[in-house]
């Protein structure tokens, strides 16, 4: 083992992360989560003084793999704009010493649409073929990388306020990423009639109100640093069969869940199943007599996994 740890930068994790078969290790990830071979406490959030910012710590123990580690994910106040960064520090549970600090972005976007990618394939109907992006950015098109293959997608739509601003170089790659992509000019084109819809956004607000859609779908919502975050109207968790990635910390930092508890009646009880359930056979797929949502916040125990999975290809 080396003195030091490894130091990964963003471009040495991208290029090693595409070695890398991302869902499959997610899978592995959850399902040892449910077999007690895996820990992850709830998310970390530390303010700065005096309105600075805050930073998030993203915890995680995989005992099988002997390691454990942390994502710390700073959100820096500035004139200018906000700064976020993430790092990931990989730690053995043999030696007590650092294996690797690795720059988080890559493992953050690919972590956070292969999560959700193992959500669509455990949630969906197995018939879906009409998909709907709201959203164009890296996040959004790495969803898109992640669930293009999952269905026999007839129809792929994609809708993002900030197209029409994009450069014809950037709309050019966009379009280029699937042949059954269509970039669409409003959310009610993109998600008309669609049997799952990705949301993939940093809105502090909802982007999207499902009781406006024509029939039951499949919607997945992320997270984003914004204070309470959330994609969809809170009251509207009332009204449909909620999973998430796990049940013991999402509903203690998804905005959405947090404000529907506090305001409309809604109860964490109410979560059908998380992922550990959902990929161990604890839980049934969900009828589509209304509605699915379907929630990540991003878990450490991701973070982790793909920073192992780096370790091990670096040695």
């Amino acid at each position: 083992m080396p003195s030091t740890p490894y130091v990964i930068t963003q471009p040495q994790a991208c290029e090693l992360l595409a070695q890398v078969d991302v869902p499959k290790i997610l899978r592995k990830l959850f399902r040892d989560l449910a077999a007690g071979q895996a820990v992850q406490p709830a998310q970390q959030l530390v303010e700065f003084p005096k309105g600075a910012g805050d930073f998030i710590n993203y915890l995680g123990v995989l005992a099988e793999d002997g390691v454990y580690g942390v994502k710390t994910s700073p959100y820096i106040v500035r004139e200018q704009g906000p700064l976020v960064t993430a790092w990931t520090l990989l730690m053995s549970m043999q030696t007590g010493q650092p294996l690797m600090l690795c720059d988080a972005a890559e493992l953050t976007t690919a972590r956070t649409a292969a999560t959700t990618a193992v959500a669509v394939d455990a949630l969906a109907l197995l018939k879906a073929q009409r998909l709907a992006i709201i959203g164009s950015g890296k996040v959004a098109q790495a969803h898109l990388h992640y669930v293009k293959d999952l269905r026999d997608w007839q129809s792929i739509s994609l809708y993002s306020p900030g197209l029409n601003e994009l450069a014809p170089e950037a709309l050019a790659q966009l379009k280029g990423l699937d042949s059954r992509l269509t970039l669409v000019d409003s959310r009610e084109a993109a998600i008309h009639d669609a049997d799952v819809i990705m949301l993939c956004t940093s809105s502090a607000g909802p982007v999207i109100d499902p009781s406006t859609l024509t029939k039951p779908a499949l919607i997945t919502s992320i997270s984003t640093n914004a204070p309470r975050a959330h994609e969809v109207p809170p009251q509207s968790l009332n009204d449909m069969q909620v999973f998430c990635d796990y049940r013991q910390t999402t509903p203690g930092s998804a905005g959405e869940m947090l404000i529907a508890g506090e305001q409309h009646g809604w109860d964490k009880s109410a979560i059908v199943g998380d992922l550990p359930e959902l990929l161990s056979d604890r839980v049934l797929r969900p009828g589509y007599d209304r509605h699915v949502f379907f929630r990540s916040i991003g878990l450490g125990l991701e973070d982790i996994a793909l920073a192992n999975a780096i370790y091990q290809l670096n040695r």
